[in-house]
């Protein structure tokens, strides 16, 4: 196969492009909670965190969490390709610090609910969820 000067200078050109398109870095868990919390210092207990122990599926699975005081609270799956999974608010006139969603998991992995209490400290609690059929591709 014998490539002319054009097709060499427009391959060229192509792979020059294809190079200089960022491509989306895997995004951590520490990365989210220091983005979440300003890298203040987070501490345990104060949030409520319900997820099944043994999901059947990945597509759907269940998660509700609580704290009472709270003015937002994050949740972060720790083996999902994108941890961060929900950040609810919650203003002043909110009757409970309470949300609940059905969420996505790739497989068996840590489920974490960070809140951040109206006082401006951070409280932070885990579960693990095993999970038999994947989600997000697995």
């Amino acid at each position: 196969m014998k490539l002319t000067r054009r097709e060499t200078l427009i391959t060229a050109l192509g792979a020059a492009a294809a190079a200089a398109i960022p491509l989306p870095a895997l995004a951590s868990v520490e990365d989210a909670v220091s983005a979440f919390t300003g890298g203040a210092e987070v501490g345990e207990g104060g949030i409520d965190l319900n997820a099944p122990e043994i999901a059947e599926n990945g597509n759907t699975v269940p998660i509700e969490v609580s704290a009472p005081g709270a003015t937002a609270i994050m949740l972060l799956a720790a083996g999902n390709p994108r941890p961060d999974v929900a950040t609810f608010n919650f203003g002043p006139l909110a009757a409970s610090q309470t949300a609940s969603t059905r969420i996505r998991l790739a497989g068996t992995q840590d489920v974490i609910a960070i809140a951040k209490m109206s006082d401006g400290s951070f409280v932070r609690t885990s579960k693990e969820v095993k999970v038999t059929i994947g989600g997000c591709g697995g």
